[in-house]
């Protein structure tokens, strides 16, 4: 499967962003598709991944309850809506893609082996 992550942009403290990630290929659904995030100086870090089927999903602690992950197989897409946006989310935002998860070790990096471009995302105070 090939990503393509979009819907980046520069918006204010408090606003809102939906980021998208189009996927390529016939296997979409037996991935997890998991939003990473990297800022300057720093690691990549997690954000949030939805299962297979949509039915399960987990996030990172700062992001709970502001982000919401969503997935439609049938288009082929995943979605990240991240509300009441703030500077510290400032980053380059990445899709990627997973073919197995347990609850484990969803946050790490290396259980995804797809990953798509990433799209900036800054938020101003």
């Amino acid at each position: 499967v090939q990503l393509q992550a979009s819907g980046g942009g520069l918006v204010q403290a408090g606003d809102s962003l939906r980021l998208s990630c189009a996927a390529s290929g016939r296997t979409f659904s037996r991935y997890y598709i998991g939003w990473f995030r990297q800022s300057p100086g720093k690691e990549r870090e997690f954000v949030a991944t939805i299962s297979w089927n949509g039915a399960n999903s987990y996030y990172t602690d700062s992001v709970k309850g502001r982000f919401t992950i969503s997935r439609d197989n049938a288009q082929n897409m995943a979605w990240l809506q991240m509300n009441s946006l703030k500077p510290e989310d400032t980053a380059v935002y990445y899709c990627a893609a997973a073919p197995s998860i347990r609850s484990n070790n969803y946050y790490l990096s290396n259980k995804y082996d797809q990953w798509g471009q990433g799209t900036q995302v800054t938020v101003s105070s």
